[in-house]
């Protein structure tokens, strides 16, 4: 399933930049009453807006989407990511609704924070390694930290054109989902 979804966004991509602005009109996720969409909420995580943007969130996608697949099976593994993004999009429609914002967001990066927590919890002594500066954290506190980093940039407003509480979004679904199942190998 993970290389399924990486394969599905790098090719969406390709159409994205072949079709031009028009796919992300009909297909980015646009708050309610700025040309909203139902379908929109699971599209628009398919949907990236720069080369840069889709190899982030591939790469996060590979290096946590293997591990948490080979723990969880493919179907788990798929709800999770499913759930992720609709949490992520629903988050951001609500934050988009409060703040009057009108404009559209796209990228995996809300369904990859819900991967990113079910691996510190499947996973909790792995240490990850940030690249800048290389500090090497257990994959829980690394979770925590960056969804710190993501509240705060969120609600300061620092980084705009970043769909902070989206990623928030999947990682409370992410959470709540992981919270919920026990990993494949501790059901044997």
């Amino acid at each position: 399933m993970t290389y399924t979804l990486l394969f599905a966004n790098v090719a969406i991509f390709g159409l994205e930049l072949l079709i031009g602005s028009s796919m992300v009109q009909r297909y980015a996720l646009w708050p309610i009453g700025a040309g909203f969409a139902p379908w929109q909420i699971l599209s628009s995580a398919f949907l990236h807006g720069s080369p840069m943007h889709l190899a982030a969130n591939m790469l996060g996608l590979f290096v946590f989407g293997r591990d948490v697949e080979a723990a969880l099976g493919r179907l788990r593994f798929a709800t999770l990511y499913a759930l992720s993004m609709v949490t992520a999009a629903l988050a951001q429609l609500a934050v988009s609704a409060l703040l009057h914002d009108a404009h559209p967001v796209v990228g995996a990066s809300g369904a990859l924070f819900g991967v990113m927590v079910a691996f510190a919890m499947l996973f909790p002594k792995r240490v990850i390694i940030l690249l800048f500066p290389p500090i090497p954290l257990p994959a829980p506190l690394f979770v925590v930290l960056y969804a710190a980093f993501e509240l705060y940039a969120g609600v300061t407003g620092s980084m705009s054109g970043v769909a902070h509480f989206a990623h928030l979004g999947g990682l409370v679904g992410g959470f709540l989902l992981m919270r919920t199942w026990r990993p494949r190998s501790s059901r044997r």
